[in-house]
Order: structure tokens, then sequence, then C-alpha cells
């Protein structure tokens, strides 16, 4: 327990860079054996792109790693990985994840664990005010996001 809030602590550190840049504060790291080998936030709107979710940054920035090292990692994200997030962490053999919550918006983790990854959401209060935060002094970008994936995602924030 005491790595996995070290490790959600350095995905924290990701998100908060997404919001310096203008984007969503969502991030995560991805860690094998120990150590950080990825690390990647939300970077949807600095890019204008439609899959720059933080969970695909970080397996992106790992680079092509080996069977072995992905199957003996966990990534750790901010927030409850969406379906696509969830795939590319089915199709890499990534056997844990590690959630900082899952109130403020509720991704595919029955997909995760239907396909045998071990899937542990922590709750921490700090992730819950960083996202609300957002959404408080960013209403319309969240609102323009929310309408271009309205389809698999709950957010059950009260903003």
């Amino acid at each position: 327990m005491i790595d996995d809030i070290y490790f959600m602590k350095e995905a924290i550190i990701e998100a908060k860079k997404s919001i310096e840049e203008g984007g969503i504060p969502i991030g995560a790291v991805l860690v094998s054996n120990g150590k950080i080998v990825g690390r990647g936030h939300n970077r949807m709107i600095q890019e204008d792109s439609p899959i720059l979710h933080g969970e695909i940054d970080a397996i992106n920035n790992a680079g092509r790693l080996t069977y072995l090292e992905y199957s003996q990692s966990t990534l750790y994200t901010t927030l409850s990985p969406c379906p696509m997030c969830s795939g590319a962490i089915v199709l890499y053999n990534i056997p844990r994840v590690v959630i900082g919550e899952n109130v403020t918006l509720m991704g595919a983790e029955n997909f995760l664990e239907i396909n045998n990854i071990e899937v542990e959401v922590l709750q921490m209060e700090e992730i819950r005010e960083i996202f609300n935060d957002f959404i408080e002094n960013h209403p319309e970008v969240w609102d323009k996001e929310k309408e271009r994936v309205s389809n698999s995602t709950t957010c059950n924030s009260s903003f």
C-alpha cells in the first residue's frame, strides 16, 4: 500500500502537468519491477488528439516493452480508465491497475476485471478535489469534452 500511494502521487504530478498545459487533469505512470518506466498525462486538448489520454500517454512513453516487462507491471492512473485505455491495458497484459479515485469518473473497470486484471481503487480525496476544481474553474472545457465521449464514461461530479 505504501508503494501504491507513492506511485499514485507521481500520477498526480502528471495530472497537475496537464492542468499547467491547459489540459484535463488526468495523470498516469506505468511501473515495472518497482520503477517508473513510463509517465503520461491527458494531452487531448494540448495536442488536439482524440486518443492522448493519460494512460495511453504513459504506455506510449514507456516505449516498446517486452511481454515480461508488461506482465510484471502496474498502471497507476488518477481516474478510472475509459474503454480505450482499458483495452490497451488488456492488450499489453498489464496485470494490475491502481485507480486514484472513481467517484468523479467511472470507466471500464468491469471490462478490466472480466479480463483478469486486478483493479484497486484508492479513493483519494486529493484527486477528487483536483478534478472538481478543474470542472468548477473550466466548465466550458469539461462540457465540450463530455459532449465528445458521452457514451461510456459516467461523471458523478456534482458540477
